[in-house]
């Protein structure tokens, strides 16, 4: 050992004692040139610990430290996953676990800084005997002196939060509290501290409470920035959380959050996520609006599943199915697919398609009786929705919860929707689906021609056989409402006007009539101007994709971009002209 605890050179460097490490190799150096020692000098690259705080080069120097012995610690651990007492999730970390397990070597857990918890130990300056107690000694077990000192080495870091399951509830006493919440179900945390932390608990928990602190170790994604790079303040590409809600919202953060979280895949952090889910708790909160607008307290009471008209049939059994997915997602920490099940849910089935279908009848187009029946049906789907919801986007489904008439305290105490009570209906998810398939076929053609949602349209359907007719009877009256039709025919033998877009859909052809509905000398010019204006789109960037300079050169996210957007182009350019060869045929006839 030469250089000694203050950074300088000691006795044993002879000559050079009392330099600093820079200085001493420089006098080595001019020592060795000035008894032509020194025969050539060669640059090496090699790694050097560098201080994380003042970039400075960190030389090793020996010292005493305290040791735990790990190994008969770590074994335990070990056998605690797999035996199955302790369950990694995903089940992939359970080799990187294993082989810190199996391979563990003396854990070092003495530092020398100023803070931390003191080591418990104490040496006597009498008879210089070293002792480890559990209280702070008034004397020398040994000779009796009270010539004590304690040990100035602090505890790491981590061995103070290995005993964090049970010592923040009064161990070694046998609280109250220590009995009821230990050991615990779940630890949520990251995989970089797997080791640092969870396995270190895991040997303190086994070893002290005979024990595993927890039964489920869920270990979540990192967040980095959007190009995939973890976050650093040197970097400046952190994302302040806090910024964020501030401009998008609590919720939308959280949803997106969980929305992304697969197991085992870091999540890219882009604020044009956040803003997307923004919209989505936007739409719930239209929603909920409108539902509160028609659900009355005094309306309220059991469900009649037998006077159920056919879109209340199909979101209850809709409600039924997420429900499930829900609640064994969860219960598998499969946090993205609960809440992507649940956004599918609430923005299509429940809003875009159920809340359109009952509007007739919550106008009271259909009779009083009925309209009582779909608002208890509406007010059963919303109260569900928010408890599922709750978990994700907390402030508006409570926000929302309390303006319910039917529903009494803090939604964080209502029970779990029970599946059992709301049983599938195959039928109607086949109507229903049908009816979204012709509605879904018009919307299409309006979009493809430019043609207004408020412009009625006439629409032949041709069915390729009874079976056909019959599966469309039901849905009737729903396609010509929610497609905005101004007459719908049913027939077998139907013949195609030659001014007509078609749509298939299973058994059945679609025939939308467009004469006096689209300009057609008008359309082809907007089709033609369009074109041309992606068709020098598409020219530009295949200039930028063919330019060698720019693909090896531009960063990979902003090429990949370039390419998408060419992609799009082709695609767009195809409908455009299919569209266009199809007015200039209706145009001709």
């Amino acid at each position: 050992k030469v250089i000694g605890d203050d950074g300088l050179m000691n006795e044993a460097a002879g000559r050079f004692a009392g330099l600093g490490v820079v200085a001493a190799r420089e006098a080595v150096v001019a020592a060795l040139k000035e008894e032509n020692l020194l025969v050539a000098i060669d640059d090496h690259e090699h790694s050097v610990g560098h201080c994380y705080r003042c970039r400075e080069v960190v030389e090793p120097n020996l010292s005493k430290q305290w040791f735990v012995k790990a190994g008969p610690l770590a074994d335990k651990a070990a056998a605690a996953v797999r035996d199955g007492k302790t369950k990694l999730v995903p089940a992939s970390w359970d080799k990187s676990y294993f082989n810190w397990m199996d391979n563990i070597r003396d854990w070092c857990i003495s530092r020398q800084i100023w803070w931390g918890h003191r080591i418990p130990a104490w040496s006597c300056e009498s008879c210089s005997k070293m002792m480890v107690l559990m209280e702070d000694p008034t004397a020398c077990p040994h000779c009796g002196s009270d010539q004590l000192v304690q040990e100035t080495d602090v505890l790491d870091t981590w061995f103070s939060s290995a005993l964090w399951p049970f010592s923040t509830m009064g161990w070694p006493d046998e609280t109250e509290l220590l009995k009821k919440y230990y050991p615990t179900s779940v630890l949520v945390t990251g995989f970089d501290i797997l080791f640092f932390w969870v396995a270190r608990m895991m040997m303190m928990g086994i070893h002290f409470m005979e024990e595993v602190p927890f039964h489920d170790v869920y270990v979540h994604a990192l967040v980095r920035d959007k190009h995939g790079d973890k976050m650093s303040k040197s970097k400046g590409n952190v994302v302040d959380p806090l910024a964020v809600m501030d401009e998008y919202g609590t919720d939308a953060f959280r949803y997106t959050m969980a929305a992304f979280a697969a197991q085992g895949r870091d999540i890219r952090m882009d604020e044009k996520r956040v803003e997307g889910y923004r919209h989505f708790i936007n739409k719930i909160w239209n929603a909920a609006r409108f539902a509160l607008m028609y659900v009355k307290e005094s309306d309220l009471g059991e469900i009649d599943y037998e006077k159920l008209d056919l879109p209340d049939r199909w979101i209850l059994s809709r409600l039924a199915q997420v429900t499930q997915t829900v609640s064994e997602a969860l219960d598998d920490y499969r946090f993205n697919e609960a809440a992507g099940a649940l956004y599918q849910f609430i923005w299509h089935s429940f809003c875009d398609w159920y809340l359109e279908a009952v509007k007739p009848t919550l106008y009271g187009e259909n009779g009083d009786e009925a309209q009582q029946t779909t608002r208890r049906v509406l007010e059963r789907a919303l109260a569900d929705v928010l408890i599922l919801l709750h978990p994700f986007a907390p402030y508006v489904s409570e926000e929302i919860w309390n303006k319910l008439p039917s529903r009494q305290g803090s939604l964080q105490t209502a029970a779990w929707p029970d599946t059992v009570t709301m049983p599938t209906d195959e039928k109607a998810e086949r109507d229903m689906a049908l009816m979204i398939d012709f509605v879904t076929g018009i919307r299409n053609v309006r979009g493809e021609m430019n043609i207004a949602p408020s412009q009625k349209l006439a629409v032949t359907v041709k069915a390729d056989n009874q079976a056909a007719v019959r599966a469309i009877t039901p849905i009737y009256t729903l396609i010509y409402q929610l497609a905005g039709l101004s007459q719908l025919i049913v027939d077998e033998d139907t013949t195609a006007p030659s001014t007509a877009a078609t749509a298939v859909v299973g058994d059945a052809t679609l025939y939308i009539d467009l004469a006096g509905v689209v300009d057609f000398e008008q359309e082809i010019g907007r089709l033609r101007k369009n074109i041309a204006k992606l068709e020098k789109e598409k020219s530009g960037l295949e200039k930028k994709l063919n330019n060698e300079s720019y693909t090896s050169k531009a960063p990979a996210d902003v090429v990949e971009k370039t390419r998408r957007r060419h992609s799009d182009c082709q695609d767009k350019l195809t409908t455009l002209a299919d569209n266009l060869k199809r007015l200039e045929a209706m145009q001709t006839e």
